[in-house]
């Protein structure tokens, strides 16, 4: 979802807003509206109750604009962008843009009971994401307990208007989210294992942008699957959103190079796969 100079009003489902001003340095409006709902969709972005089910369960879960992940936000390095978080969910929260460095704007960082109180249900707050030197690939997640295990998205950050980048120009890129997926409430999850003194159970299944794959025996469950072209180069925008896990990623038969980690460019790299930790991004260049 590319936004463009001058100004655009974007509707995404009932309302996720985005204005892009003219400018050098562009400022974004976004509207998050975060729902109890029944598990995810990734087609209808309306603020409502439904019921899906994922590993042949119906999972309750908090999320944003009814889609798990949520909502991409993709802007360009120097931006502001200003995101007004509705809760109508059922506990307060915050959004916290990770790996964002805020200069002289830490009262919307996010940590909850740090920068600010939690967003009551009810509520709204809203949010100025001041970008600076960051390029690349972040994400933004709830800051309050494991509500970030349903409550994240992408957030990506190119290069400004007038900049290139400094490798091979992709023709396409594409945010890979890595994801644990629990059949339950992420909070209950934490609440239990702390109230009981163990460690938080197990993932039920790991998901990519939400697809938890077809190997379970489940008629809904299905593969993230994408559309490439073996004439053209990629970049994905690799994110380590799971609770705990460390992942190894790789494709078959194919390298990765590795253009940049947590929105900042790195030299130039090659490799059969990858291990990204929990909370890291890495941009990987493959054709």
């Amino acid at each position: 979802m590319g936004l463009q100079q001058g100004f655009v009003t974007w509707f995404v489902g009932v309302l996720f807003l985005s204005t892009l001003l003219l400018s050098s340095a562009d400022v974004h409006h976004y509207e998050f509206f975060v729902s109890t709902l029944v598990s995810f969709s990734y087609i209808f972005f309306h603020v409502r109750e439904s019921n899906f089910t994922k590993l042949c369960n119906t999972a309750t879960l908090l999320v944003v604009n009814d889609s798990y992940p949520g909502p991409e936000i993709r802007v360009h390095r120097g931006d502001t962008v200003f995101v007004n978080v509705h809760n109508q969910g059922n506990y307060g929260f915050t959004i916290h843009w990770h790996g964002v460095k805020q200069p002289r704007n830490p009262w919307s960082d996010g940590p909850e009971f740090i920068t600010q109180c939690p967003i009551q249900p009810g509520t709204n707050f809203t949010y100025e994401i001041v970008l600076s030197d960051e390029i690349g690939t972040l994400w933004w997640h709830a800051h309050s307990d494991w509500t970030r295990g349903s409550v994240h998205g992408a957030f990506i950050i190119l290069p400004a208007e007038n900049e290139t980048y400094p490798f091979p120009t992709p023709d396409a890129d594409q945010a890979i989210i890595l994801e644990s997926w629990y059949d339950g409430d992420y909070k209950q999850i934490i609440d239990d294992a702390l109230a009981a003194g163990i460690s938080p159970r197990q993932p039920n299944a790991y998901a990519i942008n939400g697809h938890v794959g077809d190997t379970y025996g489940c008629p809904n469950d299905t593969i993230f699957r994408m559309q490439v072209d073996s004439e053209k180069i990629y970049l994905l925008r690799i994110i380590n959103a799971a609770m705990n896990e460390h992942f190894f990623f790789t494709i078959a038969n194919h390298t990765l190079t590795v253009v940049a980690q947590d929105a900042s460019y790195v030299r130039r790299f090659t490799r059969d796969y990858i291990l990204i930790s929990p909370g890291q991004t890495m941009d990987v260049l493959v054709s």
